[in-house]
């Protein structure tokens, strides 16, 4: 049974943190935007993925049925660049970087996603919505047989990233120059053939999706119209996520997400990790310098979502350490054994520590103090148990409630 939540988050929408309620009682319904399997994930897009999957975890310990929804990009310029060049099918790249992105989240613990479509898989959905937005004047198509959304038709483009919608589009996918469109800001929906390129015969003639038009066919397919949570990391804002709302809205005229939340990138060396500069590690990386998934985890999450996070042998050395003495305060209550009478000071210590991990967790998903209120605990536990002042039902009692913190946590 859900309990009464008091959960705040900042919703990049409104740019205020917020009381989160869900449109349905009991049950949240959340996308997360997933990989483009053009290549190895590294840990920077693992840190967005896990904090989503951390979201996940607490609102299910909170009680709330959740169904998250992460997609796959598998048809992109990148992955049809890469194909290209390494001379093999797409859906070979795809599916190589597909099997090696989901054996990354399962040793990093992630909890597998509810649905994960793949953009490939859902090309009807998405000309159904292109077929909406052509007949409502929201889309236009060019001579080569691309659709482009006309953003002149959709007064509201701009809110999410705070941009004045006159202002020239940067950042985008495809060159501003490639396609005969009316306007430099219009952004393409549905892209014509072209020789060496995947295309689909389709009511709207042949050719692909566009990148933004593939979440929004997948997360209202799966979520409906209009749904609680989307995910995703900070350089998604624009234009990926701005684009996302204005063809969503445009083609159902409501509110297509609730709340928007955004991960601060991750930072080595001082700068984002990004591979187009080649500034990454990936999770097989880390651990061949000896480092454990639980250790790389923990180092993902621990600091604030939105909070720039450094990352290093450093901050994975921290994190060793920490999942260490986690494991060892587990070992030490399960093995304990005494005839002292039960404690009465444990249960409130156990219940003081459950009121600061919600409120902190509560406070826009800041696991920070939450994992203080779970060390002072351990540091606590492991001086009684040294002092021998527990009973054994004292000790398997918080070895117990360490556990089911860990169902948010994942790292124990």
């Amino acid at each position: 049974m859900a309990r009464q939540m008091s959960l705040r988050l900042t919703n990049t929408l409104t740019g205020r943190q917020e009381a989160f309620v869900p449109l349905e009682p009991g049950h949240v319904r959340m996308y997360s935007c997933g990989p483009t399997v053009y290549a190895p994930a590294h840990v920077g897009n693992f840190r967005s993925f896990l904090f989503a999957d951390l979201l996940r975890r607490y609102l299910g310990w909170q009680g709330l049925a959740v169904t998250w929804v992460m997609n796959i990009t598998d048809v992109d310029d990148k992955i049809i660049r890469d194909a290209r060049r390494e001379g093999v099918e797409i859906a070979e790249l795809t599916e190589r970087y597909t099997a090696a992105f989901l054996d990354d989240a399962r040793r990093l613990r992630m909890t597998p996603p509810d649905v994960m479509p793949r953009a490939t898989g859902h090309i009807p959905d998405m000309v159904a919505l292109i077929e909406r937005l052509i007949e409502s004047g929201h889309a236009y198509r060019t001579d080569d047989g691309s659709i482009f959304f006309r953003i002149s038709s959709w007064p509201g483009y701009g809110r999410l990233a705070r941009l004045d919608p006159t202002q020239q589009r940067v950042g985008e996918r495809v060159e501003s120059d490639e396609y005969d469109k009316d306007d430099v800001r219009d952004f393409a929906v549905w892209k014509g053939p072209k020789e060496g390129e995947p295309s689909w015969d389709t009511s709207i003639g042949p050719g692909r999706p566009g990148w933004h038009i593939e979440c929004s066919a997948m997360s209202m397919r799966y979520l409906g119209a209009s749904f609680d949570i989307h995910t995703g990391g900070v350089d998604l804002v624009f234009p990926h996520h701005e684009d996302e709302i204005a063809q969503s809205e445009a083609a159902t005229g409501l509110r297509f997400v609730q709340t928007w939340l955004h991960c601060a990138h991750l930072q080595m060396g001082g700068e984002k990790m990004a591979k187009r500069t080649g500034n990454i590690e990936r999770p097989a990386d880390v651990y061949a310098r000896g480092f454990s998934p639980r250790a790389l985890r923990y180092a993902l999450i621990a600091a604030q979502y939105r909070a720039p996070l450094e990352f290093g042998d450093d901050s994975l050395r921290a994190a060793s350490s920490a999942v260490d003495r986690l494991a060892t305060a587990l070992a030490a209550l399960d093995a304990y054994r005494s005839d002292a009478p039960d404690e009465p000071a444990v249960p409130a210590l156990l219940a003081d520590t459950r009121a600061r991990f919600e409120a902190a967790l509560d406070d826009d998903l800041n696991v920070s103090p939450a994992l203080a209120a779970v060390f002072d605990l351990v540091r606590e536990l492991n001086r009684r148990i040294d002092t021998r002042a527990l009973s054994t039902a004292d000790a398997g009692s918080a070895a117990t409630f360490l556990r089911d913190l860990d169902r948010v946590l994942g790292v124990m």
